[in-house]
């Protein structure tokens, strides 16, 4: 018996060992963006495209999901909006001028409506705020706002017939013009994906009707793009904010009165 409860000690002190040995699970959600590397963001990014939309990547495409999917800003980029240009300026290396300044089409290379950055944002707001970032390089091709506020789609269209590198927009109207043809992917680089919670805490992934308008709008246009290594994504602003903590809802929808 004395045998016995012995064994039983050290089978539990064993365990406890054990347990000592693995290391404790980082909480992505707690991390700010800027400290958070490209697999940490690349993780936290496929766990909310998966819950979202009700499905498992399979090991096939999480093989081809490498961490250069993912554009890393440098620490403390969102603090400063006016330098969002010049951040993601790297991400085309040499050519960075005539993907991103350069006005005129170009026969057979550069389709109409085309942008090499697409900013997609929650409000229009943040969407005019975030190409406060690139005034630097739209002097020759003017950015083009791709949101429904004050702006009809019979609007944009003329402007997408012209030449357009950066592009910033909502997720229903960005939708509605690609399935109208008006918004080409032919050249699209950079996705840039604004983070930031407004005043109510609410942000791109969390405001539910918004959040739903996004993932339909990347699952049928960007996710496989990014699995192909054609599309990077930038997760742009203070991560800790715009996620909901593990085991913890985000902010509910306001109730209509």
């Amino acid at each position: 018996m004395e045998s016995h409860n012995e064994n039983v000690k050290n089978s539990n002190s064993n365990r406890k060992r054990k347990r000592k040995q693995i290391a404790p699970t980082k909480s992505l959600n707690k991390v700010p963006l800027a400290s958070a590397s490209a697999s940490e963001q690349l993780g936290f990014f496929v766990e909310q495209f998966q819950s979202a939309n009700g499905l498992q990547i399979s090991s096939l495409e999480l093989e081809s999901l490498k961490d250069t999917c993912i554009l890393e800003l440098p620490q403390d980029s969102h603090l400063d909006v006016n330098m969002l240009g010049e951040n993601i300026r790297p991400a085309f290396g040499t050519s960075w001028k005539e993907e991103l300044c350069e006005g005129k089409l170009v026969e057979g290379k550069i389709d109409a409506g085309s942008p090499s950055v697409l900013i997609i944002s929650s409000s229009a707001l943040r969407c005019i705020e975030l190409l406060r970032g690139f005034r630097s390089f739209t002097k020759e091709c003017h950015a083009v706002k791709l949101f429904s506020k004050h702006m009809k789609v019979e609007e944009q269209i003329p402007l997408l017939k012209n030449r357009v590198n950066i592009a910033s927009g909502t997720p229903s109207r960005i939708k509605k013009l690609i399935d109208i043809e008006a918004l080409s992917l032919s050249r699209l680089k950079v996705l840039v994906l604004d983070m930031h919670p407004d005043v109510k805490g609410y942000s791109l992934l969390t405001l539910p009707q918004v959040r739903d308008e996004f993932w339909d709008l990347f699952k049928n246009y960007y996710y496989q793009p990014m699995i192909k290594g054609d599309l990077r994504i930038c997760l742009y602003g203070p991560y800790q904010l715009a996620v909901r903590v593990k085991g913890k809802e985000g902010p509910s929808a306001p109730k209509k009165e």
